[in-house]
């Protein structure tokens, strides 16, 4: 059941400041961060179903700044992998209790940290080494189904698209590209699974400009703010709040 009190917005608020910030700045990492959140207040497949039409809405404030900016071949295997992915994410859903994709999006929110911790070293080892395209489409399937579990499909796409030793913005225009077209996929199955309803729409309205308003930070701060700082913080969120939806799941 979705409240849509005070207690929801103060949470939900700042969330979707955090994903857009991420989605419009810096390559999706944290997007999640916000459905992981929700999930700490209403049931994980409400939490997903409230964000998805938010993240579609950041994509389309962010896509005009990067337009054509994208390594198009890296963007083009990745959605076509992703969408067996989101297949089997949807088929996943169907069988699945709430408190398995609590267990889930907290396992992929710890993940994601741990993924994160010696980024630096790992990066550099990637970069330069081009992976074969195979390569590309299976991080697209893992992509498309934890994109379609939690909204979590960066780390796989990342782990390829640092491998084409492109730009920063080239990286973060692909990201904003490749979850453009993936969050379009989702969106039917959601539809079909019964993920939106009059008051996850109801919440949409009151939290797009929010949505707005961090997709707009994200752009401008995708020049001028240390990554390390904005990750690093939501780093500490990730894990705080991944332990405690694991730790519900399981209880």
């Amino acid at each position: 059941m979705l409240t849509l009190d005070w207690m929801f917005f103060a949470i939900a608020g700042p969330a979707v400041i955090f994903a857009g910030v991420s989605k419009g700045g810096f390559g999706s990492g944290a997007a999640f961060a916000a459905a992981g959140i929700l999930a700490l207040v209403v049931e994980p497949g409400v939490a997903l179903g409230v964000m998805l039409p938010l993240l579609m809405l950041i994509d389309v404030s962010a896509l005009p700044s990067y337009w054509g900016k994208w390594d198009r071949q890296a963007a083009w295997l990745l959605v076509l992998g992703a969408l067996p992915g989101v297949a089997l994410g949807a088929a996943l859903y169907r069988v699945a209790e709430p408190d398995v994709f609590r267990v889930l999006i907290g396992a992929v929110s710890l993940a994601f940290v741990l993924w994160q911790v010696g980024f630096a070293a790992r990066a550099a080892a990637l970069r330069g080494r081009a992976m074969p395209r195979w390569v590309g489409a299976l991080a697209g399937l893992v992509a498309g189904f934890t994109s379609f579990v939690s909204h979590a499909g960066g780390p796989p796409a990342a782990v390829y698209l640092l491998s084409r030793d492109i730009t920063k913005t080239q990286y973060q225009a692909t990201t904003v590209l490749v979850f453009w077209l993936v969050n379009i996929a989702k969106f039917v199955p959601y539809a079909f699974l019964g993920m939106f309803t009059v008051q996850t729409g109801l919440a949409n309205l009151a939290l797009a400009p929010f949505a707005v308003f961090g997709t707009w930070l994200g752009v401008r701060a995708h020049r001028l703010m240390p990554e390390a700082l904005f990750f690093g913080l939501t780093y500490v969120l990730l894990t705080v709040t991944g332990a405690k939806l694991i730790w519900d799941g399981l209880t």
